[in-house]
């Protein structure tokens, strides 16, 4: 059991988060979460705005929604679960070594798709302002 302890923590942090944000509504304006800073003080929307409306949407099994709030934070959050479920069953199978190694290729590709999403979502005409949240 003790292997499991870090990946059963970060699993327990990430529930909380869900059970926050669940209470919270994210959707509802004026509430408990607050603007994103850099849209609120600079005006753009930056590449993790709308998530926390995407894991409300998430957990109100509405998918449809979750896309439209944050695409790309979609497919991150997907694959930060699969990450988790991955150490999660290594380390239950008394691997303690590396979940993944990763080289300066794909660091790079997720670089530049951040990038091309906050440049796409900020986009002032149709059809990227079906982008903004």
């Amino acid at each position: 059991m003790r292997r499991l302890a870090a990946p059963l923590t970060v699993a327990a942090g990430g529930a909380a988060a869900c059970a926050f944000v669940w209470a919270a509504d994210p959707t509802t304006p004026g509430g408990a979460v607050p603007v994103c800073p850099s849209k609120h003080f600079l005006g753009v929307i930056c590449p993790g705005c709308g998530s926390a409306r995407m894991i409300y949407s998430l957990l109100h099994l509405d998918v449809a929604s979750a896309l439209r709030y944050n695409a790309v934070g979609l497919v991150v959050l997907a694959l930060l679960v699969c990450v988790l479920a991955r150490w999660t069953w290594r380390r239950a199978r008394g691997n303690d070594g590396p979940v993944m190694r990763l080289g300066a290729g794909p660091a790079w590709c997720s670089a530049a798709v951040v990038i091309a999403w906050l440049v796409v979502r900020n986009i002032p005409v149709a059809p990227f302002t079906a982008l903004r949240v």
